[in-house]
């Protein structure tokens, strides 16, 4: 039997894109995937990753395929392979088994992440009692919350957790923030907590790191004059998660999260003239090209880059794996 081609119509609708700058891969992101890489290059497969070293399905799915072994938790690991700990970082439980056991471990917390951990032990040192702003039971939040002992931090996810928070006795109060929030929705519990606590020092700077920053402003952007965004990113990813709030909230008619051009129903596309497309800071260009190309096959689409933060942030590897 022949398969045809489908037909393609004489002329195609004119669509205008508009792609967000910046977009993808932070420098956290590409870092803990070299860790990986790397690693596999080094001590041969298979390589064990506690977590998902980024919350992205292409990502974990090509590093299987190199010799990662994806598990939940150290017990899954033989104690003479190396293990990754996740860019979201980990309890100071996991490093300390992995040594008790000596394993060989590698660390690819983000160093933004790790800013926060030491914050927040800078705090609790100082005898403050630490409120987090952040999701419950995402790997992050549970990675700073294991930095201090039980009771140390109390986990603020709302306004309404905010209004509700109640002192533990007389203690001084400090605050940190989740990394990959909404700068706005994190705007609005700070508002929260320093009407009824005005004493809250600020960190020497912000927790919402500047990728997470300049890409939900960059969405801002679209979302002003698009009728649909398209955010590629997973859907357990939270700062991609965070990226199709933004877009609503800035004006954008309709926002969606795909996994890649393959998730697009192209109905949501029907009466579209202004398409948005972003990705969120853990999903590979590579998926951004392939929407773009899946969208040129369809429509007269004229590709424009919007202007935005030009980012040049890198973190070093650790040594063991340059040397």
């Amino acid at each position: 039997m022949t398969v045809h081609a489908p037909i393609r119509p004489a002329t195609l609708r004119p669509l205008t894109v508009r792609l967000a700058t910046p977009r993808g891969f932070c420098a956290g992101v590409d870092r803990a995937i070299q860790i990986v890489e790397r690693a596999i290059e080094k001590y041969g497969a298979p390589v064990y990753v506690r977590h998902e070293i980024v919350h992205n399905r292409h990502v974990v799915e090509r590093l299987k395929a190199m010799g990662a072994v994806f598990v939940k938790e150290l017990d899954d690991c033989p104690d003479d392979r190396p293990v990754v700990f996740s860019a979201h970082g980990v309890p100071k439980s996991v490093p300390a088994t992995a040594r008790a056991r000596e394993m060989l471990y590698l660390d690819a917390t983000c160093p933004l992440v790790s800013k926060v951990h030491v914050e927040a032990e800078r705090h609790h040192g100082g005898g403050r009692h630490i409120i987090l702003i952040g999701h419950a039971g995402h790997p992050e939040v549970v990675g700073t919350m294991g930095q201090l002992p039980s009771g140390a931090i109390s986990l603020i996810e709302t306004v309404a957790d905010a209004e509700a928070f109640q002192r533990p006795g007389d203690r001084p109060l400090a605050y940190a923030t989740q990394t990959t929030l909404s700068v706005d929705d994190t705007a609005a519990i700070l508002a929260a907590l320093k009407r009824r606590f005005p004493e809250l020092p600020d960190p020497h700077k912000e927790d919402i790191c500047y990728a997470t920053t300049n890409r939900q402003e960059a969405v801002k952007r679209l979302g002003e004059g698009c009728d649909l965004v398209l955010v590629v990113g997973s859907k357990n990813s939270s700062n991609s998660v965070r990226l199709v709030e933004v877009a609503m909230r800035a004006g954008a008619r309709d926002a969606r999260l795909v996994d890649d051009a393959g998730h697009v129903d192209w109905s949501w596309l029907d009466g579209v003239s202004t398409l948005g497309i972003t990705a969120g800071a853990s999903a590979p260009e590579r998926l951004i090209e392939e929407l773009i190309d899946a969208v040129r096959a369809r429509f007269d689409a004229e590709v424009i880059e919007d202007a935005g933060e030009r980012e040049t942030v890198t973190f070093k590897l650790p040594r063991v794996l340059t040397t």
